[in-house]
């Protein structure tokens, strides 16, 4: 894998201390919450061998814990707003202009995409923090640390600095948690699921697994839920260096039991880590395309892939192309676009090379057994759907691409060149970030340009969060609200 330049124990269940009686005890009763925090240890589970240190948690003063947000159609709980990755939400309006609500200034770089739920914009940051904000106004609601983030000094290569919170959190509804992966100092890799109201941290757990090295791992792509389980893929530091091996590992969403694990096998690299993390189907499948492995003669190694998992992460099937040991020698993989589910049981997949594949989901094809192969571009992030018309962030400008009749692929319009953020669709608008931070906002059917807004700096991997007439936009300095009018 390369990212481009601006690119970038076992969990315990924490007892709330209920002494609400006077002002007194609650601080007695935060303080002690806080020595349990640095102070429990975790036992050794067969897929843990390496121990998390503990960090001390900066849990801001919340309120009694209330019951969980009903959730409504225009929430967004993961990454591009649910587990097909599409990005699209109809009923939202389709703007002349757009204006900047508000700006609020965070305690660390957003690489992760934002998410709202039941009106509060829940954001993680590089400092190894989550974030509510309310919606209208931007103001903190909570503030929850989780760790001290890992300076790149104490890490064999990469581009982010320091490394906290990359990947996009998910909500569940089920435990009113949100969730996310944050690398704190050790290194070593830590789920935590926070409580969507208080910001409390309830689960706590390592998800390093055996035998894996944490420093070259980075935990880049999205998070997805499922079943009650989370789902966490890893790839590799931008400059590939170390002994990483891409790999998906699932947790309880009570943070209990053993973690489940899949690694790519390959003797080194074949990261998983495009933005958009794990597609899930209907049946709890989950799709994740794979990058470059170290081969480049012998057997297919499932690098250079789209692979499907069982919900248990047993390897289902898998595609790549023919000339997958070409591709790996030269890094011009597929791991750079996450896969995306069509109508007609079709996958969709685009990587460096500049080939657009159509896959059959129920038979990935194993070595160059595609349904079909068209020059489409090179792509990274991740695409928006709607219904089977596809919109690819191609390195050269946003590109449409109309999915059918059949088993087929046309190009319709492409964007000017800097537009290459990873879009989303609202209404009949598409919306897409440049690198120099200007938000566009396209018209769905000709690409025409509605209307732009400046942001501020962003990641090249940044993609933007629709919510109520709303556009939300994780910056290198905080998140940026937008109103659509």
């Amino acid at each position: 894998m390369v990212w481009g330049p601006s690119g970038f124990a076992n969990g315990i269940g924490l007892e709330e201390l209920m002494v609400r009686h006077t002002r007194s005890m609650i601080w007695v009763g935060n303080f002690v919450l806080l020595l349990l925090l640095v102070g429990c240890g975790s036992p050794s589970t067969p897929s843990q061998t390496n121990p998390v240190p503990i960090t001390p948690l900066a849990l801001s003063p919340t309120p009694t814990t209330s019951p969980s947000p009903v959730l409504s159609s225009a929430d967004w709980t993961t990454y591009h707003y649910d587990n097909s990755r599409a990005g699209y939400l109809a009923n939202e309006p389709d703007p002349q202009k757009l204006t900047r609500a508000w700006s609020t200034r965070l305690d660390g770089a957003v690489y992760a995409e934002p998410l709202v739920v039941g009106g509060r914009v829940l954001v993680a940051t590089e400092g190894d923090s989550l974030y509510s904000l309310d919606a209208h106004t931007g103001q903190v609601q909570w503030h929850t640390n989780v760790g001290r983030p890992v300076p790149l000094s104490q890490l064999p290569c990469g581009n982010i600095d320091p490394l906290g919170i990359t990947g996009t959190p998910v909500y569940d509804p089920g435990t009113g948690l949100v969730f996310a992966v944050a690398e704190v100092s050790g290194p070593a890799h830590v789920l935590v699921g926070v409580d969507v109201n208080t910001g409390q941290v309830k689960v706590r757990r390592s998800v390093d697994t055996a035998g894996m090295e944490p420093a070259p791992h980075q935990q880049r792509a999205a998070l997805a839920l499922s079943g009650g389980m989370v789902y966490i893929a890893f790839g590799g530091l931008y400059g590939d260096c170390g002994n990483y091996h891409g790999r998906v590992v699932a947790s309880r969403t009570d943070g209990q039991g053993p973690l489940l694990t899949y690694q790519v096998p390959t003797t080194r690299e074949g990261g998983i880590w495009a933005t958009p993390g794990p597609v899930v189907d209907a049946a709890g499948d989950l799709y994740v395309s794979v990058g470059n492995g170290e081969a480049t003669s012998g057997d297919w190694d499932h690098s250079d892939s789209v692979l499907r998992l069982s919900p248990a992460l047993h390897l289902q099937d898998g595609f790549a192309p023919r000339q997958w040991q070409q591709e790996n020698a030269a890094d011009a993989d597929l791991g750079s676009l996450g896969p995306m589910l069509l109508p007609g049981g079709l996958v969709y997949i685009n990587g460096k090379s500049g080939l657009g594949y159509l896959l059959h989901a129920d038979n990935l094809g194993g070595v160059g057994g595609q349904a079909l192969v068209k020059p489409v571009c090179t792509a990274f992030g991740g695409a928006a759907l709607v219904g089977s018309v596809l919109f690819v962030p191609c390195t050269d400008g946003l590109q449409q691409v109309q999915v059918g009749p059949g088993v087929n692929l046309t190009l319709g319009w492409q964007a000017s060149s800097q537009v290459t953020g990873s879009p989303v669709v609202g209404g009949h608008t598409v919306y897409s970030l440049d690198p120099a931070g200007t938000l566009y906002a396209l018209d769905i059917d000709s690409g025409n340009v509605r209307t732009t807004v400046s942001v501020g700096a962003t990641s090249r991997f940044a993609t933007p969060t629709l919510y109520q007439g709303r556009v939300f936009v994780g910056t290198l300095t905080g998140v940026v609200a937008i109103t659509a009018s």
